[in-house]
């Protein structure tokens, strides 16, 4: 199994994100931005020389590398420097996220109808006129005078300012 199977490669891209791949930067990625690399240091990257271009397209240069004109020719893929699957990734927690947002604000929205249900079905109760009573902390029933009723009305009213909108 070649080596370079399990290699990685990880550099700064030109918005400033981190990249991993298992393929070389582009060219226009700087020495400086490249924090990993492939198993051993790469060949410095190819300049295009003019005293190449006259070379055969078929016969390679003294270094080994093939003349620019055979460079040029040639339709190579050009590496993107993205990663598809963490392209996907990303996406899919982005997705996930946003459906955990919508489910906590439709728990919220159904919270406040019920609250906004509930204390207008006590306000009708309180503005019926019935005789109301509470329970106190000893225990006790007590029947609410009107200025308990009154105040009860107010928090009534609040609640339902607050979440029958």
């Amino acid at each position: 199994m070649p080596l370079s199977a399990s290699a990685q490669w990880q550099w700064i891209d030109k918005n400033g994100k981190k990249v991993f791949s298992d393929q070389a930067p582009p060219p226009d990625v700087p020495e400086k931005n490249i924090l990993r690399r492939a198993g051993s240091p790469p060949p410095p990257r190819p300049t295009i020389d003019t005293s190449n271009a006259e070379a055969p397209a078929g016969e390679a240069t003294a270094d080994g590398s093939k003349p620019a004109k055979a460079r040029e020719g040639a339709a190579a893929p050009k590496p993107t420097g993205v990663d598809k699957e963490l392209e996907e990734k990303t996406k899919k927690a982005e997705a996930e996220q946003k459906a955990k947002e919508a489910a906590e604000a439709a728990k919220v929205a159904k919270a406040k109808a019920d609250n906004c249900a509930l204390a207008r079905q006590g306000k009708a109760t309180i503005d019926s006129g019935i005789r109301i009573a509470k329970v106190n902390s000893q225990g006790e029933r007590e029947i609410m005078d009107d200025a308990a009723r009154a105040a009860e009305q107010k928090r009534v009213q609040s609640v339902i300012n607050s979440d029958c909108k």
